[in-house]
């Protein structure tokens, strides 16, 4: 490659990617803070407190997603509420980390919400990539 050429643009669903993982990230400590504020200073049930945390970065990542990410302005109530739809699984599958982990093994709430992170995003990206932005 001669200086004079550009190196090519990557994929767009890596761009995708990276957008909903810095996005996604922003939603993560926005979600994390909040239970942490929930459970740990106003003694909120972990189930209740990861539900209102979870709801608050889904509405965050939403936001950001439509316009930064996929681009998609059209039909926005329907579209939030197949992305609300795919953070209801995250939800589900961290209230049920909860249930094995901190319930069955006694692992604080706290390791197993920020261990879950990772995993709930790489699910919803998918979800969210061919249904709700698709």
């Amino acid at each position: 490659m001669t200086a004079v050429e550009e190196a090519p643009a990557p994929p767009k669903t890596l761009r995708q990617l990276v957008r909903y993982t810095l996005i996604g990230g922003s939603g993560v400590v926005l979600d994390l803070v909040v239970f942490l504020l929930l459970h740990n200073t106003a003694g909120m049930d972990e189930q209740l407190a990861n539900a209102i945390s979870t709801t608050v970065g889904i509405a965050n990542n939403f936001v950001l997603n439509a316009r930064f990410t996929f681009e998609r302005r059209d039909r926005l109530f329907v579209r939030f509420l197949r992305f609300y739809a795919v953070g209801l699984t995250g939800i589900v599958l961290t209230n049920l980390l909860f249930l094995a982990f901190t319930d069955g093994l006694g692992i604080d709430a706290n390791v197993v919400k920020a261990a879950s992170l990772p995993l709930v995003l790489a699910l919803q990206f998918v979800l969210n990539r061919k249904w709700s932005f698709g």
